[in-house]
């Protein structure tokens, strides 16, 4: 079985993220697909809390949100490259700018046929009101907004093949989150979005055709049990300069700064410029260490 196990469900953006670099690098992989909604019995085990997808395990180091999982797949497969000069700040730009435009696009569209399950769901998770009706609102003030982002491709996009030049970077992936998304969601007005755009169509292509790697399904009970029979990694060293203060050993709290913001506590292992990592005992599947990004998290003494 290949080590990547990747846990996600189809339509979620940040997951089309990840498949897609694991498509850049050829990569196999295995496919849990988690519930959309909760309760998630065979994910919250292995993450101590977080509930966001998608996650990526690699025996019982477990890598939450996409940042950290694309971080990790550059340090541990390095051929073909795909992060390049500003990419991780284009990532930032659309993981949250460009994502809040197209969550206000798509369910100002989409939103009265949610499931009432979902709208709860949601909720819940970023901790303010699913509505439709803001959504609707806000709807045509984002579509010039979403616009103008793709517009910054197409122009990025004249002199070569990708973002990146002749083939994909991180800009690429990042973009393609919420092209793809509004594409699947929401194929009309993303076509009227991105009317007279050529190169961004083509681009578009281009891209689905690298497809998602070499994927093959398991059973979440499996990927439990992977982690484990298995061992964290060892050696992580911590930057001497961070300003948290906090050394390897102290307990500690991460979670994310913008929405799901559910806790995870447990003994630092490590905090470098990009990554938090803890460890935490997870029951019969012994110790567990979690990775998070330093950006968009916050972490705090346990």
């Amino acid at each position: 079985m290949t080590d990547i196990i990747l846990h996600h469900y189809p339509a979620s953006p940040f997951s089309e993220k990840v498949r897609l670099m694991l498509g850049i690098k050829g990569l196999a992989w295995a496919s849990v697909v988690q519930p959309v909604i909760m309760p998630k019995p065979d994910l919250i085990p292995l993450t101590g809390g977080y509930r966001r997808i998608p996650v990526m395990q690699i025996g019982a180091d477990v890598y939450c949100d996409s940042q950290v999982i694309l971080a990790e797949l550059e340090r541990r497969y390095p051929n073909p490259s795909v992060v390049t000069g500003a990419d991780w700040a284009v990532n930032l730009w659309a993981d949250r700018i460009w994502f809040q435009a197209s969550v206000a696009v798509i369910f100002g569209e989409i939103g009265d046929s949610i499931p009432a399950e979902f709208a709860a769901d949601r909720e819940k998770l970023s901790g303010r009101p699913f509505d439709v009706a803001a959504m609707k609102a806000a709807a045509p003030f984002m579509k010039p907004q979403w616009r103008a982002y793709a517009a910054w491709l197409e122009d990025g996009l004249g002199r070569s093949d990708f973002l990146g030049g002749a083939t994909p970077s991180l800009a690429d992936v990042a973009a393609w989150m919420n092209i793809w998304w509004t594409g699947a969601a929401a194929p009309t007005v993303a076509d009227e979005l991105l009317a007279g755009f050529d190169r961004t169509h083509a681009w578009r292509d281009r891209l689905r055709a690298i497809g998602h790697g070499r994927r093959q399904d398991l059973a979440s009970a499996d990927a439990l049990a992977v982690a484990a029979s298995a061992t964290p990694i060892a050696g992580l060293e911590s930057d001497p300069d961070d300003p948290s203060g906090l050394k390897a050993g102290d307990a500690a709290i991460v979670h994310a700064d913008d929405y799901g913001r559910d806790p995870i506590a447990g003994a630092l292992v490590a905090v470098t410029r990009d990554r938090v990592t803890l460890a935490r005992e997870a029951g019969d599947l012994g110790v567990i260490h979690l990775h998070v990004p330093r950006v968009g998290y916050v972490l705090t003494r346990g």
